[in-house]
């Protein structure tokens, strides 16, 4: 039976509704925000509040994407997922260069050191203390269930290579999903071509921000690999046309089972509970209103909660 990891531990995918495939919901004080404090979020009550609207629209799982050492907070997502009734998913993984010290381990650790912390991750718990060190103690209750990676603009390093493989090691020796961050949808379909190679499922593939993309045929080809790409800049672009609803015209026919939906919303002035806007309820109101103008509602149950159910599920482990 298929599983997703939730931070309250797994549960079966087809137990999962409505889903928000990408989402910053907590994040605490790190590298990353004392270079933005609007990234901060780690009030509570504010988090409570605004997923308590979600719950209210049904929503049932939040796939949270800050992964190792820059703001996780596992006893904080635990506590707010059992408020609030709403899984959330915590995942693994290393994030892009920048949201890290030039001195950061991650710059010193080989590639089968950095494989291992993931693992531990996503079998016996993710640090409560978020691999700040130097001492580690696992919240054993509350796992990983997902993995990042994430690239810029420029080729592939050679230590942006060295984590494409210890995150497919984790994948394959663990079962757990990938998710990546792409920089406004650029090397995308590098990414997806590097895995391939390395032998990840593709199945359990999503690339995030690739309607950021200028280049439709880009984005095809892109889709054609294989794996799934997340869209969420639908609420971001000031100015007609909306590239994220036209892209999803265009390419929900021809790719339906390969495309989900977030709102990545890592600034807290997206929330409405730090008196930000849309809001994260965005993406269950305005988001689905203007997907029914479009003709688009028969995908609705797709990028909601079948794409979902199957990318974020685990899994068999397989032997390297």
């Amino acid at each position: 039976m298929s599983f997703i990891r939730t931070i309250l531990g797994d549960i079966p995918s087809e137990q999962i509704g409505l889903t928000y495939s990408h989402e910053h919901v907590v994040i605490d004080h790190c590298y990353a925000t004392s270079l933005h404090p609007e990234f901060l979020l780690n009030d509570f009550a504010k988090l409570k509040t605004e997923l308590a609207e979600l719950k209210k629209l049904d929503l049932s799982l939040m796939v949270d994407t800050m992964p190792v050492n820059a703001g996780r907070n596992p006893l904080l997502s635990a506590k707010l997922s059992e408020e609030t009734g709403i899984h959330l998913v915590v995942p693994t993984g290393i994030h892009q260069e920048k949201y890290y010290p030039k001195s950061h381990w991650r710059f010193q650790y080989s590639e089968q050191e950095l494989a291992d912390l993931f693992m531990a991750d996503v079998q016996d718990g993710i640090d409560r203390y978020d691999y700040n060190g130097p001492v580690i103690r696992r919240a054993q209750a509350h796992k990983a269930g997902l993995i990042k990676l994430a690239t810029d603009e420029t080729p592939f390093s050679s230590h942006q290579e060295m984590i494409f493989r210890a995150v497919v090691q984790t994948h394959r020796q663990t079962g757990v999903p990938i998710l990546t961050h792409t920089t406004q949808g650029t090397l995308a379909l590098e990414q997806a071509e590097l895995f391939a190679k390395l032998g990840a499922d593709l199945d359990h593939v999503v690339l995030s921000h690739v309607d950021r993309n200028p280049d439709l045929g880009y984005v095809r080809a892109v889709l054609d690999t294989g794996v799934s790409v997340e869209f969420d800049s639908a609420f971001r672009w000031k100015t007609n046309p909306n590239q994220t609803y036209q892209y999803l015209e265009q390419l929900l026919p021809d790719y339906p089972r390969q495309i989900v939906v977030g709102m990545d919303a890592a600034k807290n002035a997206y929330w409405k509970s730090y008196g930000g806007k849309p809001g994260l309820d965005y993406l269950l109101t305005t988001f689905p209103e203007e997907l029914k103008t479009r003709g688009l509602e028969d995908y609705l149950d797709l990028i909601f909660i079948h794409n979902p159910r199957r990318i974020y599920s685990f899994i068999k482990p397989k032997k390297s």
